[in-house]
């Protein structure tokens, strides 16, 4: 059965916030589990993208109901208020739907709609102090990649859609497919809604390839053991030589980097699962939970215990990690 999908744009949208779920959801109905996909806008006909590039649209029929809504973001979403005809469009084809979502800004078109109060949100870093103080009975959680709130999700900003559009397929037909579309747009690691919006890997910006080889091995052999020697493999270099060049590239010695990158694996699971701590200590390489929880404390200052139990009731912001150095 193929699940019906509006995709909502409106002038100067952001053309990744479209192509890259729709992206996703083609790959899908590729594999055999299809999605019955339409680009909609208040009048339909073409809608320019804020890079210039026009995007042929339909006016969609309010008769008919859509199993998912889709708002994709763009430069002038936050100026659209609760009387603009994208907004009421919104409104209204989100009332026979089985979940409305947005990417990046697109969250203030929800809000705007009154499909977000009293809910979990995210949105883009970048506008979620505006959006907050526009929304104040929104519970803004701008340390995620994409939130799921009930029947409503939201995503961060551009690239997190492709994120977001995973999630639903998962939902919609299990997680091999979901993996192997993630394979497909060649996305390296299918990125969690409860993982930061800023990556420790992206934040280690070594210069040179080898140590960029080096940290994309890691990532990818986190389960196994990661000594300096792996890592010097990976970059052809020999250890010694590698420790040093990491260290000055990065300001990280190469087990504190691993270490990051395993806590901000682990993070997910701890906060939004039920699954057993010391699964996911071994999944993500710490062998076993107490050192799992030697580095939490380390970076975070709270235990994993902690952190689930304030994550299961908080309203506030994430804790953030400690400083590196």
């Amino acid at each position: 059965m193929s699940r019906s999908l509006a995709l909502v744009v409106f002038p100067h949208f952001e053309l990744l916030d479209l192509s890259g779920p729709l992206s996703a959801f083609t790959a899908a109905t590729l594999h055999g589990s299809p999605y019955s996909v339409n680009v909609v806008s208040t009048r339909g006909g073409s809608v320019a993208s804020s890079s210039g590039v026009a995007i042929d649209t339909s006016k969609p029929s309010l008769r008919r109901r859509y199993d998912t809504v889709m708002v994709v973001g763009g430069l002038t979403a936050h100026r659209l208020d609760a009387g603009s005809d994208t907004v009421a469009l919104v409104r209204k084809l989100s009332r026979g739907a089985r979940r409305v979502t947005s990417v990046c800004t697109g969250a203030f078109l929800l809000a705007s709609a009154g499909l977000l109060e009293g809910r979990k949100a995210t949105t883009h870093w970048r506008y979620a102090g505006v959006f907050q103080s526009r929304f104040p009975k929104v519970r803004v959680d701008v340390d995620r990649i994409f939130v799921k709130d009930a029947s409503v999700w939201t995503s961060a900003g551009v690239t997190a859609g492709i994120d977001l559009a995973l999630a639903l397929i998962e939902a919609d037909y299990g997680s091999p497919l979901a993996q192997q579309i993630a394979r497909d747009l060649v996305v390296h690691h299918r990125r969690f809604g409860g993982q930061s919006q800023f990556s420790n890997l992206l934040e280690l910006q070594p210069a040179s390839e080898r140590m960029q080889r080096a940290l994309s091995f890691a990532r990818e052999h986190l389960r196994e053991p990661l000594p300096v020697e792996r890592l010097a493999a990976a970059a052809c270099l020999s250890p010694r030589h590698f420790g040093r060049l990491f260290l000055s590239e990065t300001g990280e010695t190469p087990a504190r980097a691993v270490e990051r990158l395993r806590v901000e694996i682990a993070r997910p699971g701890v906060e939004d699962s039920r699954e057993p701590l010391e699964s996911i200590a071994r999944k993500v390489g710490f062998g076993d939970v107490e050192r799992m929880r030697r580095s939490f404390v380390r970076l975070f200052g709270q235990t994993p215990q902690t952190l689930r139990r304030l994550a299961r009731g908080k309203s506030g912001r994430a804790i953030e990690p400690a400083p590196r150095g």
